[in-house]
């Protein structure tokens, strides 16, 4: 049975990263069945919505989606809204997954500090601050933190289930409930409801400016990190650096029957149309897509294995210390499958 991706590559390296994605998917599944879409700033402003019907329409067919990247207005736009966003909360992708891995030496040379890091973080992907609350009262601008009990909960489940899977079975929750009591609390006091029911798990807390530090000096202690939607994103993008930088960072919007796979990276608009993007951060997501949502271990492997191998080689883009171009780096990728 046929595998159907819908690909909406989205604005500036989108462009350039999405396709070779797809190319290594191709290799990967023969039987990948693409439907093309379009979302994003450029989109917008062609058509006067960020993200059409057309495309939520052609996401909900395929149940699976690999997203490119979204500039954004410098300043408000009436109308406009991320589409990212958007999808996370249309299709209730409330898991956010984002490894960090060290696979290659030339990763622990550029940071200087060798350590086996190999974690993934869990953020929770439709509350928080990113609700999308956001009201002028008077001179105030106020957001408000959404947090409730219930996505607490269904995010808890996909840490544990995750990380009674790893070799080290280990939960560090993440909060800040010492400053936020009430939501934090909640988040906090939910997940380790949860984790009871995952006796050969261990769980741990850490406040959230505490696991910036540790992330940021001593990564090699996490395992499976769970946290909000705020403190997620903001973590995540620390731990990335461990794994080669924002180009290499990979991730997946998940949530029941229904995924949408999209590198970490914005879209560069500054080194955009250059052919030097690196396009591993893409297909890393691509194989989260693979394993996650379509249970294919085994392909899985073999693409970020790929990856992995190739970047071993020094067939790297600039931002890694290489000279070759984002197609080189795909085409090394791709023959390596």
């Amino acid at each position: 049975m046929a595998h159907h991706l819908c690909v909406i590559p989205g604005d500036g390296i989108g462009q350039e990263v999405i396709p070779c994605a797809v190319e290594v998917l191709q290799r990967a599944l023969p039987d990948l069945a693409i439907v093309e879409a379009d979302a994003g700033w450029a989109c917008f402003q062609r058509t006067g919505s960020a993200l059409p019907e057309e495309t939520l329409a052609r996401v909900t067919a395929c149940g699976a989606a690999l997203f490119g990247a979204v500039s954004s207005p410098k300043h408000k736009v009436e109308g406009y809204r991320s589409p990212i966003i958007q999808m996370r909360q249309r299709f209730d992708l409330y898991a956010n997954l984002r490894p960090t891995r060290i696979l290659w030496s030339q990763a622990s040379q550029m940071i200087g500090r060798p350590q086996p890091v190999d974690l993934i973080l869990v953020r929770e992907n439709t509350q928080g601050l990113y609700a999308g609350r956001e009201r002028m009262q008077g001179d105030e601008a106020i957001a408000e933190r959404v947090i409730t009990r219930a996505a607490s909960e269904r995010i808890a489940r996909v840490a544990f289930e995750l990380a009674r899977k790893r070799e080290r079975k280990r939960v560090t929750i993440v909060h800040k409930a010492n400053i936020l009591p009430l939501t934090d609390g909640l988040f906090r006091d939910a997940v380790r409801a949860v984790g009871a029911g995952y006796p050969e798990v261990t769980i741990d807390e850490m406040l959230v400016d505490t696991a910036a530090m540790m992330l940021a000096s001593k990564p090699a202690q996490f395992d499976v990190i769970v946290t909000t939607n705020l403190f997620g994103d903001i973590l995540s993008d620390v731990a990335a650096v461990w794994g080669g930088g924002m180009g290499v960072a990979p991730s997946l919007n998940l949530g029941e029957g229904m995924a949408i796979a999209e590198p970490v990276h914005g879209s560069a608009p500054d080194i955009a149309g250059q052919g030097i993007a690196n396009p591993c951060g893409a297909i890393l997501s691509a194989a989260l897509l693979v394993r996650h949502y379509w249970k294919l271990a085994d392909v899985a492997d073999r693409i970020e294995r790929a990856v992995y191998g190739t970047i071993e080689s020094g067939v790297r883009t600039p931002d890694l210390g290489g000279q070759a171009t984002t197609r080189e780096v795909a085409a090394e990728i791709a023959r390596r499958i």
